[in-house]
């Protein structure tokens, strides 16, 4: 069992102001793989200091300075990758294979979007001929990121943070904190100075709270569930730092009836990736009512067949949710499906042969209605819901019909009826006819989706303040 206790503060590997054991545990197998400490007030106070004392000498430092250390912490991830997949596999439950290729490429893929992005960013610009607007870092960020895609979070808050000359308290989820640790060590051997670079382990009432209520924090960044989100607003706002979020979805795929014939079919594999946890899941499919019977059998295909196994297996298949409390959450929700809508594949407990394990049955339900639970709520498991459409304004109002407006698919042939479709979601991402998003695209959304967006030069500027200064000249 791995001993992962220590802290990373100021530079340094430090124990804990005071003993507080947390099990981490592996959720292929139910069993303890790792013990760390979380932290409490001192440790907190402690972080921030050193990011605060960090701050003047690193927000001065040369540009070109700050791009050579985040170009060797580049080297080092990609050095370091095996390790990183094995973490990541180990603590969050990502099949090793998604885990090498997805869950360490996403942060590979962040760290070269923002040398791109840093490298012709202009912190100051002319406003006239003798005003300058200068773009400066906002301060002390503390960065709490999530368990289901650790590395994408991590980089995606804290190397444009660190680029734009700002400190960092960076508190991983507790129940997935082995590539947070990691990471930090990443940093070290980087050679990062004292201070720029901390990490503190804790939960959310714990230091999650402390540090979004710390005065001497200048910013919280955080991705996590709405309820989590709205709770840190409310701890930050006695000290009117600014709070970025990136929370949940229930995206819509809409499938208009000349979309690809297999449309249906890539939507049930997109959404039952990463075991249905992720943020910007396809959960709710909105088919053609001509497309609709052939939809349905489609998905319940690919449920009954995609494999579900422990996260060490190779090859392709789907690992198990994160934890005991996701398991049981993911389980309600689909006994309430199972009472409103037509289940179609998958269903309750766990697949066949699986006795041990957070796993969950990939599950399909049919005549699903926008005002059912399983279409409102955000399972954030291997859950899809489908939703039959006559006309583009039934299905534009149905995917607008959501607290969230994180991300959209639209799946057409029509050009014209594509774009105009995608200029009617309210979501901060639509993604048409499985087209990914470029390096550096703006990643958030609307509504109770968040605010704030990550990536390129929209991810630095999350972590900038803006400056007017009169009667500078134009020499």
């Amino acid at each position: 069992m791995l001993e992962k206790r220590d802290f990373y503060i100021n530079g340094a590997w430090v124990a804990p102001a005071k003993a507080n054991d947390f099990a981490v545990i592996d959720p292929s197998t139910e069993e303890q793989c790792a013990v760390i400490s979380l932290g409490d007030q001192a440790d907190t106070d402690a972080a921030v200091s050193a990011a605060r004392a960090a701050f003047d000498g690193w927000s001065q430092t040369p540009r070109e300075e700050r791009i050579a250390l985040i170009e060797k912490l580049a080297t080092i991830y990609d050095t370091r990758q095996e390790e990183m997949a094995q973490a990541m596999s180990l603590e969050m439950g990502a099949p090793i294979a998604l885990s090498r290729t997805q869950q360490v490429g996403a942060g590979s893929w962040h760290i070269g979007g923002f040398l791109k992005a840093f490298k012709d960013f202009k912190f100051e610009k002319d406003f006239t001929a003798t005003e300058k607007t200068l773009l400066e870092p906002i301060g002390v960020c503390a960065l709490i990121t999530p368990w289901n895609w650790p590395m994408n979070q991590i980089i995606l808050k804290a190397v444009p943070a660190i680029a734009t000359g700002c400190t960092v308290v960076l508190k991983p989820s507790e129940i997935a904190p082995l590539s947070g640790l990691l990471f930090a060590e990443f940093m070290h051997e980087a050679g990062f100075p004292a201070g720029v670079f901390n990490l503190l382990n804790g939960d959310g009432p714990g230091v999650g709270s402390q540090l979004s209520a710390h005065p001497e924090v200048d910013m919280v960044s955080f991705t996590g569930s709405t309820r989590a989100g709205i709770a840190i607003s409310k701890a930050a706002a006695d000290t009117l730092k600014r709070v970025s979020l990136e929370l949940g979805g229930k995206g819509a795929n809409i499938i208009f009836e000349d979309a690809h014939p297999k449309a249906a079919k890539s939507g049930a594999i997109r959404c039952f990736r990463n075991s249905g946890q992720s943020c910007n899941a396809p959960t709710r499919m909105l088919v053609h009512k001509s497309r609709y019977d052939e939809a349905v059998q489609m998905a319940a295909d690919v449920a009954t067949n995609t494999h579900v196994g422990p996260a060490s297996d190779e090859g392709q298949h789907i690992g198990p949710v994160v934890s005991e409390a996701q398991f049981n959450k993911i389980q309600g929700l689909i006994e309430v499906g199972m009472s409103q809508a037509r289940l179609v594949a998958g269903g309750l407990g766990r697949p066949d042969g699986l006795n041990r394990g957070y796993y969950v049955k990939p599950t399909v339900f049919a005549d699903v209605t926008n005002d059912m639970t399983i279409a409102q709520e955000e399972v954030f498991g291997p859950v899809l819901s489908i939703i039959p459409f006559e006309t583009e304004e039934e299905a534009v109002a149905i995917a607008n019909d959501t607290p969230y407006g994180l991300t959209n698919y639209v799946q057409t042939d029509n050009d014209e009826l594509r774009r105009r479709v995608a200029r009617r979601l309210r979501s901060g991402m639509v993604e048409t006819n499985g087209v990914g998003f470029a390096q550096g695209s703006p990643f958030g959304g609307y509504k109770q989706s968040g605010n704030g967006r990550e990536g390129g030069v929209y991810g630095l500027e999350e972590f900038l303040e803006v400056k007017a200064v009169s009667g500078w000249t134009a020499d």
